[in-house]
């Protein structure tokens, strides 16, 4: 065990300088506390992406009776029955929580399937109430994820017929009837908007406003969680903008223009699992193919500050293909198909689908464009469906109700029924327990997260609590890594994740502050890595990770570091923390930098290994792992970037 082990006090102070115990003071007459510091002090947990029984995929897959109030219950720590019956509770309540159930049909499934008297006399409800009666409920998610794709007009019905065999005319035509009557959107949103005002608690816990936008063109993913930073007096003045009122990001951050103008009020948008979007996230080109142009660039950068990086379809930072001198560039990769299933990935669409990949191109964009359009921050969450926002492997509830712990579940069919005619084959083993949102504000406010979120002092976890400090600036020392005062001292010479580096004379390098603190419950640390992306002299954008602060003493050599080893036993599901440090912190200068170089850093966090959540359940059931699973992960974090542009 390193001596670092045994030094936590000054770094725990400079991580949470107002958790812990201060020593007694005599009192006094002219005794006055210190002054509340000006910078963000805590860290807070939350998922920003959890669905209830209010949306049509989560309640078609059988969660009908967990709703938005027990999703609020579970995140703030009570024990919940899940839809299996099992109980269920975090180890450590969340921070907060925004239940983002889709803005397609929300709160309809349960209507229908209660043959609510608003819905039984409507052209949805007659056809959808017909699938259940003739014994294929399935036919309505069907029709959900076609009217979602944002391609059901005329013009896409030949291309349509071509792509399935499931497709016919006739269900075209009918899907034409299908309109979701306002009165039961309104009463939907109104639920949604209650339930998050009846459990927030500022101060204690935050529940955000907000839902899914659910875009799917061709099947291929472009979804935006919409998050709101105001209450009920501004969000119940409007209705959920779905894709189909708009398909196109750019029809999505038009309503959100317009409901701060109306409103006076605050939104953004958070994209997710770019993994599956065959190219399109993070394209260089509009959705309708036209060349990017600059207001385009501003607004998307003004919409959509953070982005979801790692969640449970897959973690998004980088793939192998795109990183290939990257060790820890194959983790939990989901690269098989788009979202739907309806077309098979190909290597040039990764590219455009992973946050490392867009932010080298969004500082290739940057010198052509004059604006930066993925100049953005990072988070995770979970994307859970069970109402349940769990991302530890010991206590993981999948991603749906037929996903919930069961000694086979593994080894079950991603979709409750499995597709012979489906172009790919998903298991709920390849499903990932992550993630979770980490936020560095002063307050556990709507209004201090949220401004938080727009400022990028973010950072995404794939679900241990790692406590992360990035700073960037002209004149850290050696020494400043483990000061007492560590934060205030970033704060104070430079500017932390989420920051651009202000412009410095000379041609000296940047140098980073640097420290990480492991989960209290959870495991010690491998290493701390920056990445780097630049863009070089001929405009290609050009990536390197660099280890910069090692456990177990281990020396870096040049850039190598040898592997810190496995404590883990698969029969038993256990490791052991002898392994690793409980903390890590540096100061690290950029040995390769070119000030005339648009570039962007940031920190990547490694724990040791520990055993992934289908080892846990083949221990815990005495059931066989499933053999492509793997036995072991290396938990992560991920801080959001600093960037740098040349005078």
């Amino acid at each position: 065990m390193s001596i670092r082990n045994y030094l936590l006090r000054p770094l725990a102070l400079a991580l949470f300088p107002l958790a812990l115990a201060q020593p007694a003071t005599a009192q006094t007459d002219n005794y006055s506390p210190p002054t509340r510091d000006a910078y963000p002090t805590r860290v807070f947990w939350g998922d920003t992406h959890l669905h209830t029984n209010q949306s049509p995929d989560a309640f078609t897959f059988g969660n009908q009776g967990i709703t938005p109030e027990d999703a609020y219950r579970f995140a703030r720590g009570e024990t919940v029955t899940s839809q299996t019956g099992q109980p269920a509770r975090l180890a450590r309540p969340l921070d907060f929580l925004m239940v983002s159930d889709h803005a397609e049909f929300m709160g309809v499934f349960p209507r229908v399937f209660s043959r609510s008297p608003e819905i039984v006399d409507t052209p949805l409800g007659r056809r959808w109430i017909g699938h259940l009666e003739a014994g294929h409920p399935e036919r309505i998610l069907m029709d959900f994820g076609m009217i979602s794709s944002g391609m059901i007009d005329e013009q896409h019905h030949e291309a349509l017929l071509a792509q399935s065999p499931v497709i016919t005319r006739e269900y075209l035509q009918g899907l034409a009837s299908v309109e979701v009557p306002t009165d039961v959107v309104e009463s939907s949103w109104h639920q949604v908007i209650e339930a998050a005002e009846q459990f927030n608690e500022p101060g204690r816990f935050t529940a955000f406003i907000g839902y899914e936008w659910t875009s799917m063109p061709g099947g291929n993913n472009l979804h935006r969680n919409v998050l709101f930073r105001d209450g009920a007096e501004k969000t119940s003045q409007i209705l959920p903008f779905s894709a189909m009122d708009g398909s196109d990001p750019e029809q999505l951050w038009d309503y959100l223009a317009d409901y701060e103008s109306k409103t006076g009020g605050s939104v953004l948008a958070i994209p997710h699992n770019g993994n599956v979007s065959n190219g399109l996230m993070f394209a260089e080109t509009t959705l309708d193919g036209k060349a990017m142009s600059r207001d385009y660039a501003e607004r998307r950068a003004r919409w959509e500050p953070i982005v979801e990086v790692t969640q449970i379809k897959g973690d998004g930072e980088t793939h192998p293909l795109l990183s290939p001198n990257d060790e820890f560039a194959d983790f939990e990769t989901w690269d098989k198909a788009n979202l739907g299933l309806t077309a098979v990935k190909e290597d040039w669409m990764l590219e455009y689908e992973y946050a490392r990949s867009a932010l080298l191109n969004g500082l290739a964009m940057a010198e052509s464009l004059g604006a930066n359009p993925y100049a953005f921050g990072m988070i995770g969450s979970t994307d859970s469906h069970t109402s349940l926002a769990t991302a530890d492997e010991d206590n993981f509830f999948g991603k749906m109700t037929s996903a919930e712990p069961a000694p086979d579940r593994g080894s079950r069919a991603y979709f409750p029924v499995e597709d012979p005619n489906a172009l790919v084959q998903l298991h709920h083993w390849e499903s990932m327990a992550s993630g979770y949102a980490a936020i560095w504000a002063r307050d556990n406010t709507r209004e201090a997260l949220f401004d938080a979120m727009r400022r990028k002092e973010t950072y995404a976890t794939t679900g241990p609590r790692i406590s992360v400090r990035f700073f960037g600036g002209w004149s850290f020392s050696a020494e400043d890594a483990w000061r007492p005062d560590l934060a205030s001292h970033g704060y104070r010479q430079g500017v932390p994740m989420g920051g651009h580096l202000p412009a410095h004379a000379g041609d000296s390098a940047p140098t980073f502050l640097i420290a990480a603190m492991k989960d209290p419950l959870g495991a010690n640390l491998d290493r701390l890595q920056v990445v780097k992306g630049w863009v070089d002299k001929q405009g290609e954008p050009r990536e390197q990770v660099y280890n910069v602060a090692a456990s177990d003493e281990r020396r870096i050599e040049g850039n190598a570091l040898s592997a810190v080893g496995s404590t883990v036993d698969v029969d038993t599901a256990s490791y052991r923390n002898t392994i690793g440090d409980a903390a890590l912190a540096v100061t690290w200068q950029d040995p390769d930098f070119d000030p005339a170089q648009r570039a962007f850093y940031y920190v990547r966090v490694l724990e040791i290994p520990t055993p992934r959540w289908t080892t846990i359940d083949a221990a815990h059931y005495g059931s066989a792992l499933a053999p492509e699973a793997p036995a072991t992960i290396q938990e992560r974090a991920y801080t959001s970037p600093i960037w740098y542009e040349p005078r």
